[in-house]
């Protein structure tokens, strides 16, 4: 967690001095006094309706929670989308500073985990264009028959997923994450990267493409090794 405190609210604020109780910024959200009777209820009991209002309460300890509770699937999450543990770990702190500043804007129209989840893939998507500008591919320079091709990734441990994705050039894996995994049509990420949709398509193909020939090395590999046995 060396980098949750890297970045900051304010010269001297930010997540880790958020939820270890330090002065936070001037919203209303982290100003009101915490009701000390939440202290008394074990965080897995709470509510997601309890967290968030206990968080607009302005509760060091309601936050904490909140932040425990998913902050390991959210950093599963940034995984995918950065090339490096501490890159994901930027993008979770940007998410959820994200995530305390705007809480009170949150409808609960849908799971609190969805909505955080939102926020984790745009804070990804800034970091990418950030660090890592997308070069554009020319449309139609892979076969888009690629796409529609069958194959399965349960058989893979989530390390080795994850290793063979963020072995793909940014471009591809971004491409790849918010359409294989988030379920974005081509049309959206085109709009969302500042790219067509015929690229986005040509990207994403190219992504199974070199995610399959991994996939094969490793059932080679794999295969090779049992009959050494």
């Amino acid at each position: 967690m060396s980098a949750l405190s890297s970045l900051s609210l304010r010269p001297a604020t930010g997540l880790r001095g958020l939820l270890a109780g330090t002065p936070a910024p001037s919203t209303e959200a982290f100003t009101s006094p915490a009701p000390s009777v939440r202290q008394l209820t074990p965080p897995s009991q709470l509510s997601e309706a309890e967290l968030i209002d206990g968080c607009l309460a302005g509760s060091r300890l309601m936050q904490k929670y909140l932040y425990e509770r998913f902050s390991g699937r959210m950093m599963a999450v940034c995984l995918r989308y950065a090339q490096t543990t501490f890159e994901a770990e930027d993008v979770l702190q940007e998410g959820f500073i994200t995530v305390f500043r705007n809480l009170g804007s949150f409808r609960r129209e849908c799971p609190l985990e969805f909505w955080i989840r939102r926020i984790m893939v745009n804070a990804a998507l800034r970091q990418h264009r950030r660090n890592a500008p997308l070069v554009a591919v020319s449309e139609g320079e892979y076969p888009e028959e690629l796409a529609d091709e069958e194959f399965t990734l349960a058989n893979y441990g989530f390390e080795e997923l994850l290793t063979m994705v963020q072995e793909l050039a940014p471009r591809y894996r971004m491409v790849f994450n918010l359409f294989a995994v988030e379920g974005y049509g081509h049309k959206e990420i085109g709009e969302m990267l500042g790219i067509s949709e015929g690229t986005s398509k040509s990207q994403y193909s190219r992504a199974r493409a070199i995610l399959k020939s991994k996939i094969e090395r490793l059932d080679a590999q794999s295969n090779h090794g049992h009959f050494r046995t």
